[in-house]
């Protein structure tokens, strides 16, 4: 399971969408990511967050947390809203409110990140991911989700 092909994301399990990306190489995530089904596997991932959740684990935790995906081929970056309130998650792609944390890191460091792969401390301490706001949510995120272990 090495081929990186975003058409078969939505037949993955978290747990084999993991193993995808710790079996493929940097580069060629990369260049996923800078292509025509950037916007495609960004969606995928994001709508798979509610699932995911972790009500439980969240208690009285009510935040707006913003992701921003830099690296698109225009240059630009994508921004996701993840709103967690009364116990529910919900996203979207179109940010509407204040954020508590907007956290901020490159297509390759988002997709080791939400496959479990990535360390977000040392991504944090390297640069390579930024976050501004909440920094006390944003080392509780991995608990408010169930990120799967490739």
């Amino acid at each position: 399971m090495t081929d990186f092909d975003p058409a078969n994301f939505a037949n993955l399990s978290p747990k084999e969408f993991a193993q995808l990306v710790k079996s493929t190489p940097d580069d060629k995530i990369a260049e996923v990511m800078s292509g025509d089904t950037r916007g495609k596997i960004l969606n995928e991932v994001f709508e798979r967050m509610p699932s995911l959740f972790r009500a439980d684990r969240a208690g009285s935790t009510n935040a707006v947390i913003h992701w921003g995906i830099t690296g698109r081929a225009d240059g630009g970056t994508d921004t996701y809203e993840i709103v967690v309130e009364n116990g529910t998650c919900a996203v979207s792609n179109t940010p509407s409110r204040d954020p508590k944390l907007s956290l901020t890191m490159g297509p390759v460091d988002f997709m080791k990140i939400i496959s479990g792969g990535g360390n977000p401390v040392m991504m944090f301490m390297t640069g390579k991911l930024k976050a501004k706001g909440d920094l006390g949510l944003a080392a509780n995120i991995a608990n408010l989700f169930d990120i799967p272990k490739a």
